[in-house]
């Protein structure tokens, strides 16, 4: 049986639903769950839910629980990252709060724009010095990384280390999953072919037993019903001819058309939550309050739903709706739409997936440059990873798309090679920054972003 790492396992919602997935399988019931935090608190939760979910199956898997991050990895044979390098105080109060003295407002800030940017600087070398240690203490393991902003910190993974990695993210079905809804087909009955570039890629194909169904989502477009979360992707899918994976509040910071500070129409007409992933952690905070008690609670069990069950219990799927309705006394879990465990099922039992994976673009999508990290179809067998080639995309998509591998590039260059210049190169060519400030405000945003996050960013000359 394979021994499973989590590494920042105090996430404790999201490692309650990775961890329901993978003891959901008979086949995995006798893995070795390792897990890593370097909170003791959130991780003596995290230990105390992964035992209440194993009891919920009714199995027994070795559950393990260190701060050490060393001693989780020695022997693993799988890696799952879902760490926040800085978490709320003070990294993302930083990102947020220094770009609005310059008039620059972001949504979720974890992926472009100056807010990812600053995330991927202090990620990249913690997740680097993490794959030092897998190359010393399990060189066989395969790394799923979860953690934003994606594309930047599988680019420079790609380059700087041999470990076998994949970038894991739910954007592509669950905007399958709205997208049924919105146009009324049961999601299960629909067959897609999702490629690009993280929080970027693009519907080519979305179908129902071989019949297109863009025809159905235009009609949404044509007749005014997209849902008042979907505008700015809906208005992009009307100006390019596809439909993008990631949420509107994403995609308006990624491009230079929505979030304008002369333009308040837009933010109300777009309905653009500004500020979003503030809010968020806010929440997340408060509602940790209760929810870390709720979980040690003794009286509180977990039962597995079954697939199609109705019921009027809690459900917990780890949105923030739930949040505050976790102080009921049974707890349901049941198999999210997450990559992870279909991956360690089919390397463990070859019976082979397909699922979406962030990677290296070696000859994957033609018109993208070499080596960027791509968003493709994955064939996962006893042999691995396997990464589909997709050829060409339409061009107005891949031209989309450099806009943000140029800044995504220059990032990871600075990350890789410490030169403070290609901090400044990549916030000039970020589209949304570029639309908003000159070319000296810029500058000075720059380096009153890394003064202010001090020792959480190494030295850049």
């Amino acid at each position: 049986m394979p021994k499973i790492s989590f590494l920042g396992a105090g996430s404790a919602v999201f490692t309650m639903n990775l961890l329901g997935d993978i003891l959901s399988y008979p086949e995995l019931a006798d893995s070795t769950i390792s897990l890593h935090d370097i909170d003791p608190g959130r991780l003596r939760t995290s230990e105390i839910v992964a035992h209440k979910i194993a009891s919920a199956y009714g199995v027994s898997p070795t559950i393990e629980a260190t701060l050490d991050r060393r001693q989780s990895l020695t022997d693993a044979d799988y890696a799952i990252a879902m760490i926040q390098v800085g978490g709320y105080r003070p990294s993302t109060v930083v990102d947020f709060e220094i770009p609005k003295k310059y008039g620059l407002r972001q949504t979720i800030a974890d992926t472009l724009g100056i807010g990812g940017i600053m995330r991927a600087l202090r990620t990249i070398p913690v997740l680097l010095a993490m794959t030092r240690d897998m190359e010393e203490l399990c060189p066989d393991v395969t790394f799923l990384q979860y953690v934003n902003p994606m594309a930047m910190n599988m680019w420079a993974l790609n380059r700087a280390s041999s470990i076998a990695k994949v970038g894991l993210c739910h954007s592509v079905p669950h905007t399958a999953g709205e997208l049924a809804a919105d146009i009324g087909v049961p999601a299960k009955e629909i067959d897609y072919l999702v490629a690009g570039i993280n929080h970027m890629a693009f519907y080519l194909k979305f179908e129902r037993n071989g019949q297109d169904l863009y025809p159905a989502i235009r009609q949404v477009l044509a007749e005014g019903r997209m849902p008042d979360t979907n505008r700015v992707r809906y208005k992009l899918f009307e100006k390019f001819g596809y439909f993008v994976t990631e949420s509107s509040e994403h995609l308006s910071e990624y491009v230079p058309w929505f979030i304008k500070r002369d333009r308040p129409d837009l933010i109300e007409r777009f309905n653009i939550p500004l500020d979003e992933y503030i809010h968020r952690c806010e929440f997340q905070l408060t509602a940790w309050e209760s929810l870390g008690h709720v979980l040690e609670d003794d009286n509180v069990r977990f039962r597995v739903v079954t697939e199609g069950e109705e019921t009027e219990e809690v459900r917990t799927d780890g949105s923030e709706r739930d949040m505050d309705r976790l102080l009921g006394q049974v707890l349901q879990i049941k198999r999210s739409v997450e990559y992870g465990s279909q991956i360690i099922y089919a390397m463990e039992t070859a019976q082979p997936t397909v699922i979406y994976g962030n990677v290296a673009n070696h000859g994957l999508i033609d018109n993208l440059p070499a080596d960027c990290t791509v968003e493709v179809p994955c064939l996962v067998d006893r042999q691995g990873i396997q990464p589909t080639r997709v050829g060409a995309l339409p061009p107005q998509l891949a031209a989309l798309m450099q806009t943000n591998i140029n800044v995504q590039a220059l990032t990871v260059e600075a990350a890789l090679t410490g030169k403070r210049e290609h901090i400044y190169h990549a916030a000039m060519l970020d589209p949304h920054t570029a639309a908003e400030l000159d070319l000296d405000q810029i500058v000075a945003l720059v380096d009153d972003l890394i003064e202010a996050h001090g020792d959480w960013l190494p030295t850049y000359v």
